[in-house]
């Protein structure tokens, strides 16, 4: 759902409502266009791939995850996607009682429990992942091939400062 007020609107107000205070409006910006480009992303990936689908967007990302690493214990894939342990019990409920992954008990700790994609999540993720990335593309098509590698640099970089500077880990 897109805001009611544009990029540009916003970062007026914001400049109008805090100038006076010693703000480096640059870097305020930045990240305030940041924020809304991946809420711009998310909505329009969930819309327009994932909705048709039936999944949500933590359901995806709990699905990609373990489409990459073929296994992963729960508290990890939380971390991952950024979700409490008790989200994760609620979108693991749903994705297992849709057949797409497997809840699988450790051998060494009976408290611990990995998920896996199932034959028939794997057989998704497959045909949806060329689905996403076209759309993917799709929102980076008006941008040249330099400038969206300059772009990948510099998010790199925002997640690299953050999580260096991220007090629980």
């Amino acid at each position: 759902m897109p805001d009611q007020h544009s990029l540009e609107e916003t970062e007026r107000a914001t400049q109008e409502r805090v100038g006076r205070l010693a703000v480096d409006f640059p870097a305020a910006h930045a990240i305030m266009s940041l924020y809304r480009a991946a809420n711009a992303a998310r909505s329009h990936l969930t819309n327009t791939v994932l909705r048709p689908h039936d999944l949500t967007w933590t359901g995806f990302l709990v699905m990609w995850l373990l489409w990459l690493w073929r296994s992963m214990e729960t508290r990890h894939v939380a971390e991952s996607v950024g979700i409490s342990k008790a989200t994760l019990t609620g979108v693991t409920k749903t994705l297992v009682a849709r057949g797409l992954i497997d809840r699988v008990p450790s051998a060494v700790d009976r408290r611990l429990v990995s998920l896996q994609l199932s034959d028939k999540g794997e057989e998704l993720m497959a045909e949806l992942y060329p689905e996403f990335n076209r759309a993917e593309a799709e929102l980076v098509a008006g941008i040249p091939g330099a400038d969206i590698t300059t772009l990948t640099e510099s998010l790199r970089h925002i997640v690299t400062v953050a999580e260096e500077h991220d007090p629980t880990t």
